[in-house]
């Protein structure tokens, strides 16, 4: 009996034994997790605490002098100037001061901005950044001095927008400052060039980020601009779009008007580290009045449209500038040019007093203050057609021109369709033409060639024909023809002197007495 007990109390005996172990194992993970679970709360709690810390020590931060300061420093380095935030106001973090005002000895040379709100984001301090979020101001002011004399003196040209190097600060504290957007209700720009001095005034500006780091999106509308020229016009500017990234501005939309029902539209690119700049377009609706002077006003009338380019390029000479394009007169009107109404009187016809154009285009350049017109051409059909060239530098004329007419216009005139005019194309005759002068009395060479192929021809008809020729000239003399019992030589001799008397109101004619007729 004892024998068979044996085996069943050594079975009990190991069942209770590793039921005892299964508990103690199991109280034994049952208190690590208890502890982890303790430690794992402790460190939340801890990390909170820390963050609660460090945030308000970024707070206190913020509100510090020290933070104003760093912020005034950060926009002074970034545009080349030297200047302070006034005084900051807190809500959160949102913050508002009266102004930063700077002064520099570079590109921009005066700087004030009115009644600035911002806030400054948090979200990137454990890169080192400081955002700068929802910035408004009020009122801009900008004073910029982009004449090449300030790269000749060695002078910073242009600042570095948005690539300015980070401040050493402390290990803890963000060093880079990273604006996402401002918004601007009124931007005044004065820019001195070597033209002159640009202003812009009442403009609405807005830059936002284009996504990539330092690469962003502006917007301009509204306001007035004015250009350093005395016939330039005030342009009222509707709006302009620009995309700005790696010291290169792009210019993808610009629309502006002029002169009431003018407008202008452009596009354009800006290299700022190279100083080189281009920019294309085309203007429209201008009337010819708008461009000419008072003088040239009178005598040219039209709706003009022409394309544009512009370019400059850094270390080109003062007022190295260049503009190009092709103008175009449609509805062109030319009225009382001295040389045409000339010619209308020796042709017995009004149709030169008033030309209606049927052609009146030009190739143009102005660089230096100086405009050039190439392949010139004013035109009427079937009447009259003038191409060339003429330069216009300041006040002077200088210009040289083919002038074609139809055949039997300046039939009147003795020798004119045979010592001055010869056949060519579409059916003309054709002459050269100098212009010389000025703007307000231009001169031309053709009435003196009319006067002396008018003499030369008389002279040539004296043997076949003295007494035609004076009568011919009594006719507009209005004195008495030769009688029949005149010898040869009195005939000469009386020619000679209608012919000289001929002459004379010729020159009249071509040159000074319409003008006087028109005073």
């Amino acid at each position: 009996m004892g024998g068979r007990f044996l085996p069943l109390a050594s079975v009990v005996a190991h069942a209770r034994v590793e039921g005892m172990n299964r508990r103690a194992r199991r109280h034994g993970k049952s208190g690590g997790n208890r502890w982890l679970g303790r430690g794992f709360a402790w460190f939340v709690v801890l990390s909170l605490v820390l963050l609660g810390v460090g945030y308000g020590m970024l707070r206190s931060y913020l509100r510090s002098d020290a933070f104003r300061q760093f912020l005034s420093a950060e926009v002074s380095k970034t545009t080349g100037v030297s200047g302070e935030f006034a005084p900051f106001h807190w809500d959160g973090l949102a913050v508002d001061t009266d102004g930063f005002e700077a002064k520099g000895a570079g590109w921009i040379t005066a700087l004030r901005a009115d009644d600035l709100h911002t806030e400054v984001g948090l979200s990137e301090v454990r890169r080192g950044v400081w955002q700068i979020r929802e910035s408004n101001v009020r009122q801009l002011e900008l004073a910029i001095d982009a004449r090449q004399s300030m790269a000749r003196e060695g002078k910073p040209v242009m600042p570095n927008l948005f690539g300015a190097r980070p401040t050493k600060r402390s290990p803890w504290l963000p060093s880079e400052v990273e604006l996402q957007g401002i918004n601007v209700r009124k931007l005044t720009v004065r820019a001195a060039l070597d033209a002159g001095v640009v202003t812009a005034a009442g403009v609405e500006f807005r830059v936002t980020q284009a996504g990539a780091k330092h690469a962003y999106r502006a917007q301009a509308m509204g306001g007035t601009i004015r250009l350093p020229f005395k016939m330039a016009p005030e342009l009222s500017l509707d709006q302009v779009r620009l995309n700005y990234q790696d010291q290169q501005v792009f210019l993808t939309d610009l629309t502006m008007g002029v002169w009431g029902s003018g407008r202008i539209q452009s596009s354009g690119e800006w290299d700022m580290e190279a100083g080189k700049f281009s920019m294309q377009g085309d203007i429209s609706g201008i009337k010819c009045e708008n461009l000419l002077n008072e003088n040239w006003a009178k005598r040219l009338s039209g709706d003009v449209r022409s394309n544009f380019m512009i370019d400059q390029q850094r270390g080109s000479r003062a007022g190295g500038g260049r503009a190009s394009g092709h103008l175009v007169v449609q509805n062109g009107v030319l009225t009382a040019l001295p040389i045409l109404d000339a010619m209308a009187a020796y042709a017995d016809t009004r149709r030169f007093r008033v030309l209606t154009l049927s052609d009146a285009q030009t190739e143009w350049q102005w660089q230096n203050g100086e405009l050039n017109l190439t392949k010139l051409v004013i035109a009427s059909e079937g009447l009259v057609r003038l191409e060339g060239w003429i330069q216009i530098r300041g006040n002077q004329l200088d210009g040289s021109f083919r002038l074609g007419l139809a055949p039997g216009t300046l039939a009147t005139i003795p020798g004119a369709e045979s010592e001055v005019f010869v056949p060519g194309e579409r059916g003309l005759l054709w002459t050269s033409l100098r212009i010389t002068g000025t703007m307000d009395d231009p001169k031309e060479d053709l009435t003196d060639r009319l006067v002396a192929a008018a003499g030369i021809r008389m002279f040539e008809q004296l043997p076949k024909g003295g007494e035609k020729v004076i009568k011919f000239a009594q006719s507009i003399l209005g004195g008495s023809s030769p009688t029949p019992d005149e010898d040869s030589a009195k005939v000469n001799e009386k020619s000679e002197e209608v012919i000289k008397e001929v002459n004379g109101l010729l020159q009249g004619l071509l040159d000074g007495g319409l003008r006087k007729k028109q005073k």
